[in-house]
Parts: C-alpha cells; structure tokens; sequence
C-alpha cells in the first residue's frame, strides 16, 4: 500500500442512513484517486452513535434544549482525538464553529444543491401556496423564523428525527409539510419527495448546507496529503467565507442565522443572515472579495451584520 495509507484507513460516521451515504461518496471519491483503497481490507468503516441521534431520536426536542448541533459530531471527534478511527466525514452544516483543538477540517467535496425543499401532503408547489394556519415541522430556528417572516399565518412546530423519520411522521399526519435540505434528498435518492425547491431569494440555507467535510488529527500528514488531493478548492473556499461569518456572529443553534458563499465573476459573494426566532425581524448583509480573501469576506459580513442586528438577538 502506498506511503500515503501506510496501514489500514478507518473512516468515521454516524449510523443514519444519510450518513453512512455521506461517508460512502466520500469514500468513492478517495477509492478513485487512490484504487489502492479498493483492496480487500484496505478501509474500515466504523459507525458511532451521535448523542444527537439517541438524544433527541423520536422525541421533537429542539437541537437548543438538548446541547446543540455539536451532539453531532462528539463521538467522532472523541474517536479522532483517542485514535480509534483516522478521518470522520461530516455534514459541514453539523460542525460546531470551534472544532477541539488538534483536529482539522482536511478536505471538502463538490458542494451539493445548498438549497431547502417543501415536502407536503397538501398538494401545494410552493411556499406562498400554504393554506393560511397549516402546520409546519421543523426543528430548525433558521427556516421557522424565515417562515414566519414571510408567512406569520403558518403554525411552525418541532419535528425531529431523520430525514426518513420526518417524511414517516408527515405521512402519518402529524404535520402538513416539512422544511428539508435537497442535498440529503438527493444523497439517499429520494429528491422525487420534494414538492418543491426553496429558491435562495426565499429561504437562505444553513452555514455549509450541502458540504461533506472530512476531518482528521492535525498531525496526520500522510492523510493530510492525501486529502489534498481530494479538496474541492472551489467548495472549501465557501465554507470558509460562511464559517468564518458564524464565528463572528458567534453562531450558535439559539440564533437563526443563514449564509451562502458562491463564485461568481472570479470572486466570491457571501450573502448572510441573522434572523429573530419568531420571524419579526430579519437583517441581511452581502459583499464580494477576491476568492484569497475568503475568510476576511466572512468575517467582514459578520462583522456588518452585528452592527446592524438589535441587542440581545446575537450573544454579546
């Protein structure tokens, strides 16, 4: 085996189903570059329980009551950090703005649709289209208070569990529609679900919506080098500009804040968010810079839209 996979490689992820598709992609892009991976007992995939998956599992708790997005990604930074597995692959979306000490965010695949989808039985195309008081899932801050600014007629409730888990409880009539990110749909196969695809102008996606991330140890520079190979430059460049937004925002789950980083005109232009819970206010900042200055393009749009959003929305 090459010096770059000097012994067997053990890939983490979660259990879930979009999971263990997210980890797969990943691992068929790494097999295509490296065919030595394709050997028989060349790569372990070791699957950890995220506390979020147990925590919250079939009880429609919001993500902020229960410890946030980082209930995600513990276990398999633990494993990283003790040497049990040696690359975990996440939805970058999931990571926490401050990753442990030690640990790197290697690599990014090709981003996918960043944008949400509207699954409803209600036979509807469209947002607009909602009856007045119709029951909305979700668990997520960020689209119920872009809901609700838009349509503060709608009855937006917490609707948790995974991406088949959600589609069950809107089948059993539990909600009317659910508010889902296309990416996963179209990762699992199943992007035929979705009545309709929530244009940007209409709801912006989470920070990193549509990215899987690879991280590993720092020290690891047999990976490292290897994972060079895989990044996606144009994708890792965008999770840097909306990242680096999030840390100055101080993003956490208990503020609904959105962003979207997208080449165009041989730059880059951020556009982010910062949203009240119940929709009541919502603030908006966007600037463009050189493709090089990516992580000062997210800090300045972080930086213009503190200045702009009321006391006690963002933490001091």
């Amino acid at each position: 085996m090459t010096s770059l996979f000097h012994k067997k490689l053990r890939i983490g992820s979660r259990g879930s189903p979009l999971a263990i598709a997210q980890t797969q992609t990943a691992l068929a892009a790494l097999r295509a570059l490296f065919p030595e991976l394709n050997e028989e007992g060349a790569v372990e995939l070791i699957t950890l329980r995220a506390s979020g998956d147990h925590v919250l599992g079939s009880k429609d708790e919001r993500l902020i009551n229960v410890g946030g997005k980082g209930l995600f990604t513990k276990e398999l930074e633990e494993a990283l950090l003790d040497d049990r597995i040696d690359m975990a692959v996440h939805s970058m979306k999931d990571v926490p703005t401050w990753v442990p000490d030690n640990l790197t965010i290697a690599a990014v695949l090709l981003r996918e649709d960043p944008r949400d989808a509207l699954i409803t039985n209600l036979g509807v195309q469209n947002l607009d289209s909602l009856p007045k008081g119709a029951t909305i899932g979700t668990c997520s801050l960020r689209r119920q208070a872009q809901l609700l600014n838009k349509r503060p007629d709608l009855n937006v409730v917490p609707l948790r569990g995974n991406v088949e888990t959600r589609i069950r409880k809107l089948e059993a009539g539990q909600v009317s529609a659910t508010i889902l990110a296309y990416a996963g749909l179209k990762r699992l196969g199943i992007e035929s679900r979705a009545n309709a695809i929530i244009e940007i102008t209409e709801m912006l996606p989470a920070v990193c919506q549509g990215i899987i991330g690879i991280q590993i140890r720092e020290n690891d520079t047999p990976l490292a080098t290897a994972l060079a190979k895989l990044n996606c430059t144009k994708a890792f460049s965008v999770m840097q500009a909306e990242r680096a937004m999030l840390e100055v925002l101080d993003g956490s789950c208990h503020t609904p804040i959105a962003g979207l980083a997208v080449h165009e005109n041989g730059g880059l232009t951020l556009r982010g968010l910062v949203a009240h819970p119940d929709g009541k206010g919502v603030w908006e900042a966007s600037q463009s810079a050189d493709v090089a200055d990516a992580l000062s393009l997210g800090k300045n749009v972080g930086r213009a839209l503190r200045a702009m959003v009321p006391a006690g929305i963002l933490p001091d």
